[in-house]
């Protein structure tokens, strides 16, 4: 399988290009009805929502996966990877498939994105599910003053070098790529091996390994500055949307706790669902109990 292979991967979907925010996005889209937005986390592209997508168009709703910037098919940029920035790009993708606003659910650094956009393109997102991640606020109080995920976190402190990352994270084939999968999952024997192949060859795509790196750079870098100082203040506005929380109970990642008190930040309906035995790909690691607490929320979202 080549990186090409993996990226643009067939199936009862559709390849796309948009151009938003000054940049291209490869989306991959599926079925027809309300648009949910899909966006992935590290180290994944697309193709992790590769189960829900036809799911979503048979429940009634247009799916659309993204690959975010600098990952797979979309432009790999030199700057961009601000949560600001990132935010500004999932609005202008949904205007670009023709919607005024779309509902979000977002894993990872793509929850992250959920929850920016929900504040700050508000009239952008209809409602949100962030996956395996806290309110930014609480995520950043977590890596400074809390000692098991500051351990937990560490990765993201070597990340900060120039080239030496990179080069880690491509080496034998972007092996270590599968081990961050392994270490964060709570599911003994996930990924199998052809799922890992295809995120350690999607990695290997061009300058991902760079541009996946630079998100984590821009998040410890703007810590002091006032780019990360005007994020923060702006993150305090509550989400107004509906939110529905998803967290798996063994996360290796990111601790369930740290998610504690995410509902403070919302005025909107909260959910929270803890999933018992999965970690932090709840919807791969068990992919039928992420659906049936997704799709009931959408529906009561869109009712």
């Amino acid at each position: 399988m080549t990186p090409e292979e993996a990226i643009w991967e067939p199936g009862p979907w559709e390849h796309r290009d948009v151009s938003a925010n000054g940049a291209r996005f490869h989306t991959v889209t599926t079925g027809s009805g309300p648009p949910v937005i899909l966006l992935h986390g590290y180290p994944m592209f697309w193709w992790t929502w590769r189960h829900l997508l036809p799911e979503l168009a048979t429940a009634g709703y247009t799916a659309i996966a993204v690959d975010m910037r600098g990952y797979g098919g979309s432009d790999h940029t030199p700057h961009g990877y601000d949560l600001t920035t990132l935010a500004s790009d999932l609005a202008g993708i949904i205007r670009a498939h023709g919607f005024g606003s779309a509902t979000v659910v977002g894993h990872g650094w793509g929850g992250l994105v959920a929850w920016s956009a929900a504040v700050q393109r508000s009239n952008a997102v209809r409602a949100i599910a962030p996956v395996a991640v806290p309110h930014p606020i609480l995520l950043r109080r977590a890596q400074l003053h809390d000692p098991e995920q500051r351990r937990l976190s560490r990765y993201a402190i070597g990340y900060q070098w120039p080239f030496t990352p990179e080069r880690a994270l491509l080496r034998k084939d972007a092996a270590q790529v599968e081990e961050l999968l392994r270490r964060w999952s709570g599911t003994p024997g996930w990924p199998d091996p052809r799922t890992a192949l295809h995120y350690r060859r999607a990695m290997q795509f061009r300058s991902t390994a760079h541009c996946a790196l630079e998100y984590y750079r821009w998040a410890l870098r703007s810590i002091p500055r006032s780019d990360g100082r005007r994020y923060l203040n702006s993150m305090k506005a509550p989400v107004v949307q509906p939110v529905l929380h998803i967290l798996g109970r063994a996360d290796g990642s990111i601790l369930p706790r740290v998610s504690d008190g995410s509902e403070d930040f919302v005025t909107g309906r909260y959910e929270r669902i803890d999933l018992a035995g999965v970690g932090h790909f709840p919807h791969e690691e068990d992919a039928m109990r992420f659906r049936q607490a997704l799709i009931p929320w959408l529906d009561a979202v869109h009712s």
